[in-house]
């Protein structure tokens, strides 16, 4: 015997409601992340905010005074951009469930992103650590102590 359409419609209002409610959390969570990276030489470190936005730059140990300017600029677009990909996967890990269809009503099918269009070329190839927002964006903190070496 099937389920009353009245029972069904009133299982996927819930849904809804709940789904709401999770976006609306996920997007509050997402307003307030961060994520900071080093340039590959540690001369640089670049924070991005929640829209991959550059919001600050660190010149580590007077690195960049030996620096010719090429090399600053490189090391300051690596670290950038390696920062604002970090924030793009973030944001689609965030996002992931709601991709996803329903479990318990068939009826909500999710919706697919096109991430790649959306981001651009290289967020959907592999990656090398586990995203992690900056909880101290703002705060001086010790570049050798900053992605776990000693």
């Amino acid at each position: 015997m099937t389920e009353p359409l009245e029972k069904r419609l009133e299982r996927a209002m819930a849904e809804l409601q709940a789904a709401q409610e999770a976006v609306a959390r996920t997007e509050r969570e997402l307003r307030q992340a961060s994520f900071a990276v080093l340039s590959s030489d540690r001369a640089v470190r670049a924070t991005v905010g929640p829209q991959g936005e550059l919001t600050g730059i660190d010149f580590l140990e007077d690195k960049y005074r030996a620096m010719s300017p090429q090399e600053l600029a490189a090391s300051v677009l690596e670290a950038a951009n390696a920062a604002r990909l970090k924030m793009n996967r973030h944001v689609m890990k965030a996002m992931a469930p709601f991709t996803e269809p329903s479990s318990d009503v068939p009826e909500l099918k999710g919706f697919e992103l096109d991430w790649e269009r959306i981001f651009g070329p290289g967020v959907l190839e592999g990656d090398d650590e586990p995203a992690r927002p900056d909880r101290t964006a703002g705060t001086w903190r010790d570049a050798l102590g900053e992605d776990g070496e000693d």
